[in-house]
């Protein structure tokens, strides 16, 4: 059955005129006359049946019914010139993934791994984008997504990555001369708050039996990176995953001044739809992935 579908032709000049809000200034872009872009958005409105534009003698504007339906071709064009363009630098082979990730996690633990992925699977490209909440799939481009949190997303599939290990880290100048402090000793501290966890001192405290007046005092930053700089700065103390703070423990900007292993509450799960898991361009990166989870945590003792 033919699909009814306008052509490219013509949902380019309009998308550009709607965009200028001028048939002269898509012409100019499109390198084509005024009279080309004018018969091409009049076919469109023909082929639809619906004005996409009032003509008035300023100009043109947008009626309800074209800002709509630009917004939608917009979208849909610049689906179709990734696509393309895509298709094109990979010369047919290989594949995309698009995936969303928990920004911190994805700068600090995965990205740092993704060289090896890149060189077991060249015509693979993985595009990240920044996702710190729950999302419907079918509402985004992504294909899968790596999260902290409950991974029970109706229809999808989860793979467990890792859980997350908190530790109290400070600059070595904050506490010196001193190397390490006794829990309690945390009171006469500022501790570092982050703003979406407001009682994650208090659950540290508590799996060490500890009540702490303070434990909700002070400082409230949303990311994690930025405590990982409020703490360097010798701003106070805060709890980070390590898996965050290798560098910066390695370069001894912070240093773990409780040794106490304590897990959250948290764990980050690869998650994606179930109509996805037969991809193989999702099923390589998803193996890979999972392996290099389970290195790490035995490793680090997580496992």
């Amino acid at each position: 059955m033919r699909r009814k579908i306008p052509s490219t032709a013509a949902l380019t000049a309009f998308e550009s005129a709607a965009r200028h809000q001028s048939f002269t200034r898509a012409a100019a872009e499109l390198a084509v006359t005024q009279s080309a872009v004018c018969r091409q958005v009049a076919s469109l409105e023909d082929f639809l049946g619906v004005k996409l534009f009032r003509r008035t003698k300023r100009g043109i504007t947008l009626t309800e019914a074209g800002v709509s339906y630009h917004h939608q071709v917009s979208a849909r064009l610049d689906e179709l010139e990734r696509d393309t363009l895509e298709l094109m630098a990979q010369g047919g082979a290989g594949g995309t993934l698009e995936l969303g990730v928990v920004p911190t996690f994805g700068t600090k633990w995965l990205l740092p791994r993704l060289a090896a992925f890149a060189k077991a699977h060249p015509g693979v490209n993985v595009n990240l984008a920044p996702r710190v909440r729950p999302f419907l799939f079918d509402e985004t481009p992504l294909d899968a997504a790596i999260y902290a949190g409950d991974a029970a997303w109706p229809g999808t599939e989860a793979h467990f990555l890792m859980r997350e290990n908190l530790i109290a880290v400070a600059s070595p100048a904050l506490i010196a001369p001193l190397r390490t402090l006794k829990p309690g000793s945390l009171r006469r501290y500022v501790l570092l708050q982050q703003s979406t966890r407001p009682y994650a001192w208090r659950h540290w405290f508590s799996s060490l039996q500890m009540e702490v007046e303070n434990d909700m005092v002070g400082p409230r930053l949303e990311l994690f990176s930025m405590l990982t700089e409020a703490a360097i700065q010798g701003l106070g103390i805060a709890l980070i995953p390590r898996f965050l703070i290798e560098e910066e423990l390695r370069a001894g900007r912070l240093i773990e001044v409780v040794r106490h292993a304590y897990l959250s509450d948290r764990s980050y799960y690869l998650i994606y739809p179930e109509r996805k898991s037969e991809n193989a361009t999702l099923s390589a990166f998803r193996d890979w992935l999972i392996e290099e989870a389970a290195s790490y945590r035995d490793a680090a003792g997580l496992a």
